[in-house]
């Protein structure tokens, strides 16, 4: 067989790389992050719903913050400007609907340059971050604003409900056993951080990442069978204040979380055994809080924390290759 000559403008070009060697040119970063804006519509129209100019302020605060953040850090790498990926607008509307209306504009400014620049740029940019940025800026604001960050004061507040200056429903079950309805919850007509009221929007927006593929659908599923394992015990265990497995999976921020929190691509695991895995962590963990400890919630730093454990369920689960040990 005559050699190829490499100098011959006809002969073939070869590219060697490693795998994998499909390309889905679909699968882009800006359209998984509008639909990841597509998938927060119910959520953003109920929280605009329920908290009206107090989302709307959350929503311009976070965003504009998240954007100034990508490019300033975007400029001190001395490198172009990555805004029309989108990332940073989906950070910014992810931060807001976790933040109590109330909060002030410093505690969305600050977490937005926390989230960007610590949770984001720190680690190389888009695509590289180990935890999921927009719950670094989070955990930041509410360690360090603890008080501003309480979702309360919504004494002017006219929507669903009459007034919603009530203490959310994982405080008030915490700290004095009452047990919101299960159709409060499920509705979201009740106080807490801005996307987290309505399980009906969390749902919606989350089956629809799911059925784009854009959430991998056994991270959630993960979860939700340590959330019913782990609920239904405590069912079983004879515990009669009227809190079930359903007020955990429909209350707090355990559907926003899972949906929009946990699935990120980049801090989640890559193999489907590894992401089970990482939503049975989640789970487990957010249960371990919310039965142990002072906090009522557990969502954030369980996220956090299995964030952290992904490079090692990576390497635990990595797939047998074809034909081979």
């Amino acid at each position: 067989m005559k050699p190829i000559d490499d100098t011959d403008p006809a002969a073939p070009v070869i590219q060697v790389s490693p795998s994998p060697h499909l390309v889905q040119s679909a699968s882009s970063t800006r359209r998984m992050m509008v639909d990841v804006l597509i998938g927060m519509v119910p959520v953003v129209a109920m929280s605009l719903f329920v908290f009206r100019g107090y989302a709307l302020f959350q929503l311009a605060v976070c965003l504009v913050a998240c954007l100034l953040a990508e490019l300033l850090f975007v400029k001190m790498r001395g490198r172009a400007s990555t805004l029309k990926d989108g990332s940073a607008i989906v950070t910014g509307v992810i931060l807001a609907m976790s933040l109590p209306g109330t909060a002030p504009w410093y505690v969305g400014t600050i977490a937005a340059f926390v989230a960007i620049g610590i949770g984001k740029t720190i680690f190389g940019g888009v695509g590289m971050n180990l935890f999921n940025p927009a719950m670094v800026g989070r955990a930041f604001v509410m360690i360090s604003f603890a008080g501003a960050m309480a979702a309360s004061g919504f004494e002017d507040v006219r929507s669903a409900v009459d007034a919603i200056s009530q203490a959310t429903p994982m405080n008030a079950y915490k700290m004095n056993g009452v047990v919101a309805p299960l159709s409060e919850l499920f509705w979201g007509t009740t106080n807490g951080s801005l996307g987290e009221t309505s399980a009906l929007a969390c749902l919606l927006g989350g089956f629809y990442l799911v059925i784009r593929r854009t959430a991998s659908w056994e991270i959630p599923a993960g979860l939700f069978v340590a959330i019913l394992v782990f609920g239904g015990v405590a069912d079983l265990a004879g515990h009669a204040d009227g809190w079930t497995v359903l007020h955990h999976i429909l209350g707090g921020s355990l559907l926003f979380g899972v949906f929009f929190i946990a699935t990120d691509p980049v801090s989640s695991p890559l193999t489907p055994k590894g992401k089970f895995i990482f939503g049975l962590g989640t789970g487990m963990l957010i249960m371990l809080f919310r039965f142990f400890s002072g906090y009522p919630e557990g969502v954030m730093f369980a996220v956090l924390l299995m964030n952290a454990l992904t490079p090692l369920i990576n390497r635990w689960t990595i797939p047998t290759p074809f034909g081979g040990q």
